[in-house]
């Protein structure tokens, strides 16, 4: 196998046993997890870089599985595409969405999991004017959602999708925490932001006839 021929694929994968990673933990078998991340990658620029998720929230966007398909990630993909993929792998599911995102809603409250959105798209605008978010912005992020430094913050309300975004993080300025502040246009900003609210209440569209209402109401308000 040689890891530079991409040409049958540019996304290739690997497998080797468990016990060939030193440190690695065997059985591999843990807790109930104390945060639950969902990655986005946000081709627009208008998402938060973090937002912490209610319950009701969480089954929202889990069924939505919002992202973008970027460069290298798939044949013929050279610029940003949205995505939407229920559950962030739709072609796998056998039940309706609702269905897992339920299950998730009860699993988070029983354990006492966070959930959190996570944002490692584009900044200041969309593709192409924006830039890419900065993996040292990602990792401070996730550093400060493990150390729990992010459930002691203040957070402040996200305009139209109705997330708590915190207004503090270390290694963060906090004006990227609020996407709004990296726009040179705060016109083009909210254009863009209500282009993509409409684009998640479209799809959602799908799943609404079998969804609860909570469900339903955590979702974009234009």
């Amino acid at each position: 196998m040689c890891i530079r021929d991409s040409s049958i694929t540019e996304n290739t994968r690997a497998s080797y046993p468990l016990q060939y990673i030193p440190g690695a933990k065997i059985p591999a078998l843990g807790s109930h997890p104390k945060n639950i991340i969902f990655l986005t990658c946000d081709a627009y620029g208008v998402l938060p870089p973090v937002a912490k998720l209610t319950p009701e929230q969480s089954m929202y966007q889990f069924i939505t599985g919002y992202t973008a398909k970027v460069a290298g990630t798939e044949i013929g993909i050279k610029e940003p595409v949205p995505s939407f993929s229920a559950c962030f792998g739709e072609a796998f599911i056998p039940l309706h969405p609702y269905k897992y995102a339920k299950l998730l809603s009860e699993k988070m409250q029983k354990h006492g999991t966070n959930v959190w959105f996570v944002n490692t798209g584009w900044s200041g605008g969309a593709y192409p004017k924006g830039k890419r978010m900065s993996l040292k912005i990602t990792r401070a992020i996730i550093d400060a959602i493990h150390s729990q430094e992010l459930n002691k913050v203040k957070y402040k309300k996200f305009d139209i999708f109705n997330l708590d975004i915190p207004t503090s993080c270390s290694g963060v300025d906090p004006k990227v925490l609020d996407p709004v502040n990296t726009w040179q246009s705060k016109d083009e900003y909210m254009r863009t932001l209500k282009k993509l609210a409409g684009m998640f209440n479209k799809n959602f569209e799908r799943y609404a006839s079998q969804s609860g209402k909570e469900v339903i109401e955590a979702g974009p308000k234009l």
